[in-house]
């Protein structure tokens, strides 16, 4: 009876251990995955031998060479949460060919877009099927700049979002934009705001230790090469690090240049 009993466990363990999971999170985002299923490395039966969503073991028929796993059976919404476990024998591996449709896209459309008095962008976006942040740009040295970011709701119905801006003087260009997983971003169109405060200046052009400026600015700073050597938001600027050279320095809405003593 013992001998029963050891044999009976080494076989639990043994078929505990052939066994393997592929884990495949995302959101739903309307279509189905599909899945590659050869058969078990012994030639007996597939390599699958259930699969679960969100751990409810799904009804598709997973007893052939592929097969696919439906959501539409779950009753989910667009952009929920997504957990799927597809078992397999140890010996074998089955290949999902299209996880990425559980990676959130970028679908977002802008309804309105404005900035307040108090440079605040605001805008109003809907038809967004998945989590992905809002890259905040704005527009200044003849090139679109990263000034932040903000969370995406991923919900369908309108959504509201805030950014608080540092305008340049003069007239000041905002966008947001969205990148997916294919890499390619997706922007909205750019909104205006003029900014009514001075121009601001910096003293001095031939720089042994400081840079200072008439108010608080963005500034990036290069040197001859074309590398950015400082970057930030300040009015004094620490120079004294500096090898001695021409440099170029973007603040406000602006470029000049300035020499290292």
């Amino acid at each position: 009876m013992r001998k029963v009993f050891i044999l009976f466990a080494l076989i639990l363990i043994g078929s505990t251990s052939m066994a393997g999971t592929i884990i495949l999170e995302g959101n739903y985002q309307g279509k189905n995955l599909y899945v590659q299923n050869p058969f078990a490395g012994s030639g007996v039966g597939f390599c699958t031998y259930e699969v679960t969503v969100n751990g409810d073991v799904t009804t598709d028929e997973i007893n052939s060479s592929a097969f696919e796993i439906d959501f539409t059976n779950f009753q989910l919404q667009i952009g929920e949460k997504v957990v799927v476990a597809i078992k397999h024998k140890d010996d074998c591996r089955p290949k999902v060919l299209n996880p990425e449709v559980l990676k959130p896209k970028s679908t977002f459309e802008v309804v309105a877009m404005n900035v307040t008095k108090e440079a605040i962008l605001e805008w109003q976006s809907k038809n967004e099927t998945g989590k992905l942040s809002y890259v905040v740009e704005q527009f200044r040295w003849n090139k679109w700049i990263k000034i932040g970011e903000v969370e995406g709701k991923g919900v369908d119905a309108e959504s509201n979002y805030t950014f608080q801006t540092t305008p340049h003087s003069g007239e000041n260009q905002f966008r947001v934009k969205q990148v997916d997983y294919t890499g390619k971003p997706r922007y909205s169109k750019p909104v205006r705001h003029r900014c009514l405060d001075g121009e601001i200046s910096f003293t001095p052009v031939k720089v042994k230790d400081d840079i200072d400026f008439t108010s608080e600015t963005m500034f990036e700073i290069y040197d001859s090469y074309g590398n950015i050597v400082k970057k930030g938001f300040a009015s004094k600027v620490d120079a004294s690090n500096l090898s001695k050279g021409i440099y170029y320095l973007n603040y406000d809405n602006k470029t000049d240049k300035f020499v290292k003593k």
